[in-house]
């Protein structure tokens, strides 16, 4: 039976696949159909919770005796848009000047066809590696994360199992293979502050209380002074308004509440806590600002919300698993690569309270995007890098 070690077939077989979250589309049936042969185990858990969909996941091992690699990842990907749109269909893995097309060629399913065929490189040539090695992969992480990653860790951490280093194969380059590894993120904590007036004709503000006046107040302080300058290994902490909505139709009409979204990433100065004391503070402190509401004695009235659970910031500090994933990048591709924090937030964010992780993947340029696409010759060079560092952290 000829083994998966040509990543560029892998992915093609997963990208026909349509696997838009939550629908599983087959692919983990074809991963798990990668796997078997190179001696994993593979087990196939769904988790639920009322008010989300259910979730295929897939949870494969090949055991040894020795230190326990994971490689993480996902096979959902979000909607192709409109297919009209793209330069070849967006699940038919079609290749077309040297370029692979289809949703998640970069994000990522690209990374775990990578990484298979790195492992059946190993196997053909080395035999089993020193160890152990499990795929981690999930159906949701581009919905909700919450019948994915989170519950699969829990779920085989209470079967015993225990890993020492983990990989997430998250598409990390900006521009060329080799440029950059993930060594942590920051957090990610989302809210909604909701200002009450009172409603009125605009002719007649004196009888009315405008609450936008207010919310411009509070969003003030929400914005400015800067929360931080930064850290070594972090970008300042940011915090973005998202939407503000009032649900007026009317222009003659004073509302009689308005509410702003925001969202704030921030770095290792502050803790999800420190964070919602810190905005709790400049919002109590703004109520009482006259800046917009000449003549108001009352404090501004507000609701203060916050939306799903905080992704916590974190730091991976152990330096075999950077140290040779960065030797392996520089031996393939003569690149030193940055470790940075920077971006959005992964499933690492979940892994990290079960081992050290680090993300490492494709160039992530066309992700999401109408045309996802990556070159051939990057899949090969992904492949490349995995096999070293899959040879050299198990040696």
């Amino acid at each position: 039976m000829k083994l998966p070690d040509d990543p560029a077939e892998n992915l093609a077989t997963l990208i026909r696949c349509p696997s838009v979250t939550p629908a599983e589309g087959g692919a983990l049936s074809v991963l798990a159909a990668m796997l078997r042969p190179l001696g994993f185990s593979v087990e196939r858990p769904s988790f639920s919770e009322s008010g989300t969909p259910d979730i295929e996941n897939l949870y494969a091992r090949l055991s040894g005796n020795g230190p326990h690699l994971m490689f993480a990842g996902h096979t959902d990907v979000v909607p192709a848009g409109d297919d009209s749109a793209w330069t070849q269909p967006p699940f038919s893995g079609e290749i077309r000047n040297g370029e692979m097309y289809g949703r998640g060629a970069v994000d990522m399913k690209g990374g775990i066809a990578c990484f298979v065929a790195a492992l059946a490189r190993h196997i053909e040539k080395h035999g089993n590696p020193k160890g152990s090695v499990s795929l981690l992969i999930t159906g949701d992480e581009e919905g909700p994360a919450i019948n994915g990653t989170v519950k699969l860790l829990d779920w085989a951490a209470s079967r015993g199992e225990k890993w020492d280093a983990a990989i997430v194969g998250e598409p990390t380059n900006p521009d060329a293979l080799g440029d950059m590894i993930k060594i942590g993120r920051r957090g990610s904590l989302s809210g909604s502050v909701t200002v009450h007036g009172r409603q009125g004709h605009v002719a007649y503000p004196h009888l009315a209380d405008n609450p936008v006046r207010g919310l411009m107040t509070l969003v003030d302080a929400l914005i400015e002074p800067p929360f931080d300058a930064g850290t070594a290994d972090f970008q300042p902490t940011n915090l973005e308004i998202t939407s503000i909505d009032v649900g007026n139709p009317a222009v003659n009409v004073i509302p009689a509440k308005a509410t702003a979204t925001f969202n704030i990433r921030f770095n290792d100065t502050w803790t999800a806590e420190t964070v919602q004391a810190e905005i709790h503070n400049r919002l109590d402190t703004a109520s009482r600002r006259k800046k917009y509401r000449k003549g108001r004695r009352e404090p501004i009235e507000y609701d203060l919300a916050w939306r799903d659970r905080p992704s916590h910031v974190f730091l991976t500090r152990d330096d075999k698993l950077i140290e040779t994933l960065s030797g392996s990048v520089r031996a393939v591709t003569g690149r030193t690569p940055a470790l940075s924090t920077s971006g959005g937030t992964s499933d690492a964010r979940f892994i990290k309270d079960f081992c050290p992780v680090v993300e490492f993947g494709l160039v992530g340029k066309t992700m999401h995007m109408v045309d996802e696409r990556v070159a051939v010759t990057d899949l090969e060079t992904l492949t490349q890098i995995y096999s070293r560092f899959i040879k050299d952290w198990f040696g």
